[in-house]
């Protein structure tokens, strides 16, 4: 009967800790990072401004229209030269890359007829950066604190014992 209240306990300790673990770690999202390009539309062979705000490190920049370039973490921008052989009136995405964040920002390269598929989102304002998704941790340990991990097993381990002594108490006075 024992095993059975600690066994329960201890399922509930585990459950309450993966419940609360995506909300603590989601609490911390807003890294403040953005970025931008700058003329977003032109032509080939023309040069354009990369700016990256509200990251810590070097930035590196990747495209398809030009080569990848790293902003050094003292730096806010990068000039680049896009490709003499781009394809007018495409859209091209650049991707801005701060440690686990990143941002991408659309590159249009001028003349030719503007691709049909392509229609910028109704709720952009032109002149403010876009936040983009958080991706790129999965499967590692970046953003983690290890003294945050540390004192949410002290928690774990602390609910988990005190469960057992309150188990094993109630059973002794029970038998007596």
């Amino acid at each position: 009967m024992r095993a059975i209240r600690v066994a329960s306990a201890a399922l509930l300790g585990f459950g309450a800790l993966a419940a609360t673990a995506p909300a603590a770690h989601a609490s911390g999202d807003d890294s403040g990072f953005w970025a931008r390009v700058v003329p977003s539309v032109v032509e080939p062979g023309g040069q354009v401004r990369l700016h990256a705000n509200g990251c810590e490190q070097s930035v590196t920049v990747a495209s398809g229209v030009f080569d990848t370039v790293v902003i050094p973490r003292w730096r806010t921008t990068a000039r680049v030269t896009v490709d003499r052989d781009a394809r007018r009136g495409a859209v091209y995405e650049v991707s801005f890359y701060c440690g686990t964040f990143w941002q991408s920002a659309d590159l249009r390269i001028a003349g030719g007829r503007p691709d049909p598929g392509h229609r910028p989102d109704p709720g952009h304002r032109p002149g403010l950066p876009d936040k983009g998704v958080k991706a790129g941790a999965g499967g590692t340990f970046a953003g983690f604190d290890l003294k945050e991990i540390g004192l949410g097993a002290a928690l774990v381990a602390g609910a988990i014992g005190t469960a057992y002594h309150l188990s094993r108490r109630r059973a002794d006075e029970s038998d007596t």
